[in-house]
């Protein structure tokens, strides 16, 4: 790396949690000119609401109702977690010594000043709001985002399980792609693609893939700085995803083992 690529500001845009933090940290290791634009999380209310304009009551519901079931294994999870930033030497501990600058929404006039003013060489968004299509506009450089599924028969949420439940375990993966004004439908960068272990399950499924996919958004960023950018275009059949009802979650757990 050299000096100027080294020195780059990188800004990473997200609604904070434990899979953006791991994520965050690796890039402060490269970039420590790094920054944070974090949003505030849409509230549960908001996206049951949206959900249902979209998908009707009852599946909204349901889909709540799983992500809800799925935190009463949270000691599972607590476990599992330790183990996957063990086996990959990460961190989730927050670095306070971040710029970390708070925003309602990275949609927002207030977003877009701020990148104004930090003047970012290369952006990653992680698990934060869609883009809207002024916000790109005011993105200085080009912007990338990690995705917890393999594009573009993943799109969306849950990926992962998904891949797993379709029989499709070869497409257990990530994506790192450019962000355009769709739900992950820019240009792949790279993929990441592993097997889960016994005990993961619906809540460890994105920091796995988070976790196995670190190198993959460095070698990304270091593309971009360097003028290296290779853009594939997304081919195969599409479908956007959504986390399974509750009772659907629970016929794949107990019919394929799948939670």
């Amino acid at each position: 790396m050299n000096a100027d690529e080294h020195s780059a500001t990188i800004v990473v845009m997200t609604a904070g949690g434990t899979n953006p933090q791991v994520m965050i940290n690796v890039l402060k290791k490269h970039w420590p000119d790094l920054q944070v634009i974090e949003e505030r999380p849409e509230s549960k209310k908001k996206i049951l609401v949206r959900r249902a304009k979209r998908l009707g009551w009852p599946i909204a519901v349901g889909q709540l109702a799983t992500m809800v079931a799925s935190r009463l294994g949270k000691k599972i999870a607590i476990r599992r977690t330790e183990e996957i930033l063990g086996a990959y030497g990460l961190s989730a501990e927050i670095d306070y010594s971040l710029p970390i600058h708070h925003v309602d929404s990275v949609n927002d006039t207030e977003c877009h000043a701020l990148l104004a003013q930090i003047k970012p060489k290369v952006i990653l968004t992680i698990s934060c709001r869609l883009l809207s299509k002024q916000t790109l506009a005011a993105c200085p450089c080009p912007v990338i985002n990690f995705h917890a599924g393999i594009n573009p028969a993943y799109r969306g949420q849950m990926g992962g399980y998904w891949s797993l439940v379709e029989n499709d375990a070869d497409n257990f993966g990530a994506t790192v792609h450019l962000v355009d004004a769709g739900t992950d439908t820019g240009g792949t960068i790279y993929e990441q693609r592993l097997r889960p272990q016994k005990g993961d399950f619906i809540a460890t499924y994105p920091l796995l893939l988070t976790a196995a996919s670190t190198e993959r958004v460095i070698k990304a960023v270091k593309d971009i700085l360097n003028d290296e950018l290779v853009v594939h275009q997304q081919v195969g059949t599409t479908a956007l995803r959504f986390p399974p009802p509750i009772w659907t979650w629970v016929r794949n757990g107990l019919g394929k083992g799948i939670w």
